[in-house]
């Protein structure tokens, strides 16, 4: 493979990674104003609305992510299908897509034989096709009628991901701050850089993790985020701490535009958002998974606590506070639609 060329991804030769020049750019520019693209959307309709999930939506409509790579796979071999399923979503009525470059990671990457420019441009090309998606629905006029542009938040995945062990829903790493330092640093500042209007760190597990996170955010100005957490109840992330706690973490956060939760089991959702209202002043985000649990053996999905109506339990997340409202694995453009049509209504 050549190394300006990834398979499927038409690509412009780009820089080397320069990290610590970069980073050297913008601690010169540290007044830089931080941006908050989900303002004028909660100023309008005091809602905003996410994309569902989006490996397990491939996999609906025929994808093989039976992967360590997950949905990152398909920027290699489909990126037509995730620019497809991206439009689709904006289509159903998201606000927001969020990006294939949650499985992205270097080391991740790396095991699959692509070089360090090669993998800076795929993470790149996650953010491009969402771009792509975008304005492909902003050109029909019909869908700018009642509707702001719509957004791209860039995925930051946890540590986890990439060992594609489960432990995203554990928090259990055998590692310290600094290896998850490394780990992240190179990764946001691509996705920084690469044109999303803000990133989406998310999936959280552990408190350890967010610290590291809030960290490289205060050393990247000018970039904004939202903050979500993996809870194992309806009280606790998933490696024990206090949600509570880890919400109040991020309400310190000029970087952080929206705190809360992702890929929980919804049963806990109505809880942790009124947990997490009780102690910030930030826009809460939720965007539970369908309640199904993900085993890894198998790469399988088995009966968990769910909900009958996803839509009347979004009704339910948003009268107890919620603002960024969406779903996540297992859920899909049927669910989101539904979302859209009934928090419009009601803002």
């Amino acid at each position: 493979m050549a190394d300006n060329c990834i398979a499927g991804v038409e690509a412009p030769i780009l820089r080397p990674i320069e990290i610590a020049s970069i980073y050297s750019r913008r601690t010169d520019t540290t007044r830089m104003d931080i941006t908050n693209p989900i303002a004028p959307f909660l100023d309008q309709r005091r809602v905003l609305v996410l994309d569902g999930g989006l490996a397990t939506e491939l996999e609906k409509r025929g994808a093989d992510l039976d992967d360590p790579l997950w949905s990152a796979r398909l920027l290699i071999e489909d990126p037509d299908l995730i620019r497809q399923v991206h439009r689709d979503y904006y289509a159903s009525g998201a606000d927001v897509a969020i990006t294939a470059s949650y499985q992205a990671s270097f080391p991740g990457l790396a095991r699959r034989g692509l070089s360090e420019r090669q993998a800076q441009q795929l993470m790149e090309a996650s953010v491009r096709l969402a771009r792509e998606a975008r304005e492909l629905f902003w050109s029909d006029a019909d869908n700018r009628v009642d509707r702001l542009r719509p957004l791209v938040a860039a995925s930051i995945g946890p540590y986890g991901a990439h060992l594609h062990d489960g432990s995203e829903y554990r928090g259990d790493y055998a590692i310290g701050r600094g290896e998850l330092m490394n780990f992240h640093r190179d990764r946001m500042i691509v996705l920084a850089e690469a044109g999303a209007d803000l990133l989406a760190c998310e999936t959280i597990p552990s408190r350890l993790e967010a610290e590291v996170l809030l960290d490289l955010l205060e050393q990247t100005p000018g970039v904004s985020a939202w903050l979500s957490f993996s809870c194992r109840d309806e009280a606790h992330i998933s490696d024990g701490t206090s949600f509570a706690e880890c919400v109040a973490l991020a309400d310190t956060s000029p970087r952080i535009v929206a705190v809360g939760l992702n890929c929980t089991a919804p049963t806990f959702a109505e809880s942790l958002v009124r947990r997490a209202v009780e102690v910030t002043d930030k826009p809460v985000v939720v965007y539970p998974n369908s309640g199904e649990i993900y085993q890894v053996a198998g790469n399988r999905w088995l009966p968990g606590e769910g909900v009958e109506d996803f839509v009347a339990a979004a009704r339910r997340w948003h009268a107890a506070g919620a603002r960024l409202i969406g779903g996540c694995c297992r859920t899909g453009p049927g669910e989101i639609a539904g979302i859209a049509r009934a928090l419009r209504k009601s803002a």
